[in-house]
């Protein structure tokens, strides 16, 4: 088979949420760019059927969907939340954040990942400015005059003024750059999986604070809920284990039927907890978005909503260079966005891990002041609604600057 070579100014490797997301806002700025996918996506399943992966959506996150024509797609199967409750299972601290106190018609919206993959996928092959390469796997890369010069396993030569690593948690691109990670394990695994409820979930988000870790139950569009039960190791593979009564018995104890009793589990799956960080979120040459550049535990719903904004940042940066003449690969310019989004990352992945340690300690003086803060917090109205702005994207400066 003949070799191709194909010149692009953007190389992507990593075609998920945020990878996807890129190639379509910067294709639809008049970057050409390409995006390697390993398999082809899944575009079809049965009706009645729901990803174990679903994912709290920022409002920020949804105007940036919304901008990349990918919103009417995803609307339809998106469920809006309008209230979040949290409560602390060793205190009787709790916290209820509603919507129409921020005068706003919700907090965010539960989605399925491969409905918000499906719809970006639809965007990126609607551009002419965007090629896919699928299936394909980078195989290396090295630099050349101001360029680098990407080999895919199947032979392909690509070359690009900048390759992307948006290929997660086990980046080849930043394995490849020789970039340190610095990983804390949390010894925790997130069971997930999607239960129907005696009683309606009533368009709220609710998370309760476990000595052993945050149990989530996130509202569906077909009226169930998709949980995400963080555990020790130990725990999770016994939960995991357990027969479906049994299971459905435990885990409407740990939430203290505050639906009801759960009357039907769906398939389980368990996933590592880890949290990690880049030492470098680029090189000349390379950036790292999303999962590639940091890793936060799961109990915010935050993940997804950093990659997108690392996505908005990458290309604003892209653009400004773009329009003074300068190479997107360029270290000064990649800079500016590792500047742009290392300090709310790291703050991110900080107060998560902060979080968890507080939440898991059992001893009595702890649980006490931790159930009045609490109680503190809750009645803060002014804080608290800043906190959830700023966590929506409204507000603050990060939520301000795209």
């Amino acid at each position: 088979m003949a070799v191709q070579h194909t010149d692009f100014d953007v190389v992507i490797s990593g075609a998920g949420l945020v990878g996807l997301a890129l190639a379509a806002e910067l294709g639809r700025d008049g970057f050409r760019t390409a995006i390697l996918e390993a398999r082809e996506p899944l575009r079809d399943w049965p009706a009645d059927t729901i990803d174990l992966r679903v994912y709290a959506i920022s409002r920020a996150s949804q105007r940036l969907l919304e901008r990349l024509g990918a919103w009417p797609a995803i609307e339809p199967l998106a469920q809006p939340y309008r209230d979040m409750r949290v409560w602390d299972a060793g205190s009787s601290g709790e916290i209820h954040f509603d919507s129409a106190e921020l005068g706003e018609p919700d907090l965010g919206h539960i989605i399925e990942s491969r409905v918000i993959e499906r719809a970006l996928l639809d965007v990126v092959e609607s551009l002419d400015s965007v090629t896919r390469f699928c299936p394909a796997r980078l195989q290396g890369f090295e630099a050349g005059d101001g360029e680098q010069k990407i080999a895919l396993e199947d032979g392909t030569s690509l070359t690009a003024g900048l390759l992307v690593g948006a290929d997660g948690k086990q980046s080849r691109v930043r394995d490849l750059a020789g970039i340190h990670v610095q990983v804390s394990d949390y010894a925790q695994q997130a069971l997930v999986a999607v239960v129907t409820t005696e009683k309606p979930h009533r368009e709220t988000a609710w998370q309760r604070f476990l000595p052993s870790g945050p149990l989530a139950f996130l509202p569906l569009h077909d009226g169930r809920c998709s949980i995400v039960w963080s555990a020790t190791s130990d725990k999770a593979s016994a939960l995991l284990a357990l027969d479906d009564e049994a299971f459905c018995h435990a885990l409407g104890e740990a939430f203290a039927y505050r639906l009801g009793h759960i009357t039907h589990v769906g398939e389980r799956a368990l996933f590592p907890l880890q949290g990690q960080s880049a030492k470098n979120y680029v090189q000349p040459g390379i950036a790292l978005v999303g999962d590639a550049a940091h890793v936060v535990h799961p109990l915010a719903g935050q993940g997804v909503n950093l990659g997108l904004k690392d996505v908005q940042a990458l290309a604003k940066t892209l653009h400004s260079a773009r329009e003074q003449g300068r190479r997107p690969g360029a270290l000064p310019v990649l800079r500016r966005y590792e500047r742009a989004r290392r300090g709310d990352n790291q703050l991110t992945l900080a107060t998560m891990s902060g979080f968890k340690q507080l939440f898991g300690s059992t001893l009595a003086p702890v649980c006490a002041a931790r159930g009045l803060g609490l109680k503190l917090f809750d009645r803060a109205t002014p804080l608290k609604t800043q906190i959830m702005r700023m966590a929506m994207g409204l507000g603050g400066a990060h939520g301000d600057r795209f």
